[in-house]
């Protein structure tokens, strides 16, 4: 931008010195005079453009230095992120499994009494006799 004013300031130069000549010179044509002026005049607006110009370059370029730091800082979480995954998944496969499983034992208890039978069977059969000899085998049960 420096260089820029500077430029704008030696063609302003120019054209007063062009002007101041003319004058000198004893050229009084008006023309003469109005060309300078116009001159005098682009060069001006001239100057502001490229003024307005290196402004809006110098924003555009403070903007893509604010998305890349933002696109840097996105990345380095993204990359934290992923290393703790990776150790929380390295740290899971490591460890051994182990399945706990109840399990239920029975207990059994030889007690002095016989149990107890229901009164429904015994009716139904016919009480046993003393005679000594052996009862006949029970029937096998459906299945």
């Amino acid at each position: 931008m420096e260089g820029l004013v500077g430029k704008t300031s030696k063609l302003f130069g120019l054209a007063g010195a062009a002007l101041a000549l003319s004058l000198m010179a004893g050229c009084t044509s008006s023309e003469s005079v109005n060309r300078a002026t116009n001159a005098a005049t682009q060069a001006d607006q001239a100057a502001t453009r490229a003024e307005s110009a290196s402004t809006a370059a110098q924003q555009a370029a403070a903007e893509a230095k604010s998305a890349a730091d933002k696109t840097d800082q996105a990345a380095a979480d993204a990359k934290a992120a992923a290393d703790r995954a990776e150790a929380i998944a390295a740290k899971v496969q490591t460890k051994e499994v182990h399945h706990h499983y109840r399990v239920h034992h029975h207990v059994h208890v030889k007690t002095k009494y016989a149990p107890v039978k229901s009164a429904a069977p015994a009716a139904a059969a016919p009480a046993p006799a003393d005679s000594g000899a052996s009862a006949p085998a029970p029937a096998p049960a459906a299945s």
